[in-house]
Order: structure tokens, then sequence, then C-alpha cells
């Protein structure tokens, strides 16, 4: 899989760019602003449908202009691909696939798979629960794009029955009668929707733990990855079902469970549950149980690894979850393209030599740096210089 072709039209800082490119690494070198980071979030944007930097996509269209618009010839498996996406903001986006008629954007999941690695990827361990469940359930769509449903469908469910039981808590407050007729609906679908989503995740756990050790191992220095301590990499789902989660799903590494078996499983634990603490719901006002308030434990040994790890370990451990996808996407049939965005400036030398060691061989890396030196030379290859609003091939 790779992207042959790119062109973006007001998309960010660029009224017009258009990149021929190809198999192998492609270097991207330009000073801070002069939109390098842009042109690697649009081939992101083609197989996420989100940016890597901001929540929403407005900031994504050019000052001044109406709607952006990115086009992406991909080759997978030899057949190649046109993707046309057009971003126009307080509008529906729209998309075409070989010039065909517009459908949905969703439609093009799966067409194109990335694994970036950015600066910003230190907050999946320092940051809050929010960037290790979007960590999750972007990994869940690249996987299975029909995980994107299922993520739309628990947050338009999750946002009604919040905003129903923020009404019954006012109101109760208030000395009134708080109205929840409607809620054991809203528990329904909450559970049913959010089952589906938690099993997914609790499978993805599962697969991808064994990858994040050995990749931590690669790539961190020796007495990091075997200390006298054990701070070996792990993964663990923490579930805000508690005690209630059946025992077989927090067993580290444990058996899968059929998925026929999982689901209704995890919507009746997530009913029982959501009925226990409907009393604290309604008197603050919040949904308490549900995907939306679990997290992932990264773990070094036993220690979490927000608050103990080092800063080197810290992204030992980043680059250990990048790799890891990396190789589980490629597991599933499709090796995706890399994106190395900015990352090594972050590192020094000899995690810059590791990690390039280590997707040299991939089948198209992307990289952007704003020194040229700042790139191994494992990862020499076609270079194009970025200033001054223009793109071009070195020679």
């Amino acid at each position: 899989m790779y992207v042959r072709h790119l062109q973006v039209n007001d998309f960010r800082s660029w009224p017009l760019a258009d990149l021929e490119l190809e198999p192998g690494v492609t270097v991207l070198v330009g000073s801070n602003g002069q939109g390098k980071t842009n042109l690697v979030e649009a081939v992101g944007y083609v197989a996420t449908l989100g940016s890597h930097r901001v929540s929403n996509d407005a900031p994504l269209v050019r000052y001044g202009a109406g709607r952006a618009v990115v086009r992406a010839a991909v080759v997978n498996h030899g057949r190649e691909l046109l993707v046309e996406l057009e971003i126009t903001p307080g509008k529906a986006n729209r998309a075409r696939i070989n010039r065909g008629a517009a459908g949905k954007p969703r439609d093009v999941l799966g067409i194109l798979r990335t694994v970036l690695f950015a600066p910003e990827d230190l907050a999946i361990v320092r940051g809050d629960p929010g960037e290790r469940r979007r960590f999750m359930d972007d990994l869940l769509v690249a996987r299975a794009p029909r995980y994107a449903g299922i993520r739309s469908d628990y947050e338009r469910v999750l946002k009604q029955r919040s905003a129903l039981l923020k009404s019954a808590g006012a109101a109760r407050r208030g000395g009134g009668k708080a109205d929840l007729s409607t809620l054991a609906v809203w528990d329904g679908h909450l559970a049913r929707f959010g089952a589906e989503l938690l099993a997914g995740r609790l499978s993805l756990v599962s697969a991808l733990a064994p990858h994040v050790t050995a990749a931590y191992a690669n790539v961190a220095a020796t007495d990091e990855a075997s200390t006298p301590s054990g701070r070996v990499a792990d993964l663990r789902y923490r579930s805000s079902l508690g005690e209630s989660l059946p025992e077989r799903y927090g067993v580290p590494g444990g058996p899968e469970v059929p998925w026929d078996e999982a689901v209704p499983e995890l919507e009746a634990a997530l009913l029982a549950e959501l009925e226990r603490v409907r009393p604290q719901e309604v008197e603050r006002g919040v949904s308490l149980v549900g995907p939306h308030r679990d997290d992932l434990d990264l773990l070094l040994g036993e220690l979490p690894a927000k608050g103990y790890a080092s800063h080197g370990e810290s992204w030992s451990f980043v680059l250990a979850l990048r790799l890891a996808s990396y190789h589980l996407l490629t597991e599933d049939g499709a090796e995706p393209v890399l994106i190395l965005d900015d990352v090594f400036a972050e590192l020094d030398r000899r995690r810059r030599s590791r990690l390039a060691e280590l997707v040299s061989g991939a089948e198209q890396v992307l990289v952007t740096a704003a020194v040229g030196e700042d790139v191994p030379p494992e990862l020499a290859g076609t270079r194009f210089d970025v200033r001054e609003g223009e793109v071009h091939r070195a020679a």
C-alpha cells in the first residue's frame, strides 16, 4: 500500500500543492511554518477522516476559502483508487471514489491505512484518558472501518442520555420532579453500542499487547528494556465496569472470546452496572458507566508509565505503541503507510537511529523535518524542499 499522488486545494496553508510520490522513503524538509506537516496531515486525513493536530475540520480549510479538497491516488495490492474528499465547514463533507457520485466520507475508510508518529503522541502516555481512548478507537477503525459507525452511534446516544441526566439532576436539585421516563430506553441503547465498542477494544488490547512489549524492547535502551525491577512494557484495559466486568475479560493475554458471546455478555454487564449507579448518575447529572469512562493502563513493570516513566522511557513507550500498531495492521494483510512528522527532532541520537532501522523497510515512509540532518542516513530517499508556499523535488 502506498500513496502515488497527492493534491490539496485550499487545505491549511496551501492554495494548491501537487506531489508525485513513490514507494520507499520520502522526506519533506522545510523550516517551521512552511507547510510540510500540512501535507502529511492531508495524507492522514484520507486514512482517518481526522487530524492529529485539531479536533474539528474548520482549521483545515485555508483562511478565506469556502472549502478544502484533498485528492490521493492510493495503490493497494496493485489496484489504484482515487480518493477525493471535500471539506466544507458548517456543511456535510463529501467524498468521491474514482470520480464517482459524491457519497459519505466514511465510505473511503479502509482504502488507505496510515500509522503516524508525531510529537503530539507524547500525550498518549502523559495526557488524560481521552488521549488513550482516542488511540484505541482510531486503531480499531483502521483495522475494521465499521467501528466508525459504532463509535458515532455510541457518542450520539451518550450525548442524549447525558443531557437527560443533566436536566433530571437539575430538576431534582431545584425541588422539582425528575422526568426519567425514557432513561431505560437510553440505557438499552448505551449498553448495546457500548458493548460492541468495549468488545472491540478488549480484543484490540489483547492482540496489541505482545507487539508493544516486543517493540519497546527493540526501541528502548538495554538498561530500560530489562532493568532489575523488570520494567517491561505492557497494556491493561481498565473498564468503568470495575468488578462487574466478567472475569475472563480482565485477564491480559487471555483466550479470545467469540464476538457473538462477548457482546451479549458485556451488554448485560453494562445494563446491570447502569442500574446500580443510577442514583449517583441522576444526582451528578453525568453518565458514569461505559467506554467513555474507560482507560488504557500503560505499564512499565507494575508501575504506570504516566507519572513514573522518565522522558526517554515515555518516548520509547510512544514509539512502541506506534510500531505495534504498524505490525498489527500489517498482520491484518495491508501494510500501512508510515508517517513520521517532525519526530526526529524530539529524539536523542540513539532513538533516532533505532527508529530509522525499524521502519526503513516499510513499503512507504513519509518523513517531515525542519533540518535535513535530523533525519538518520538509514532513511535516505526522495527529498522535497518545502519553502515559501512551494514544494520542489530536490535534485
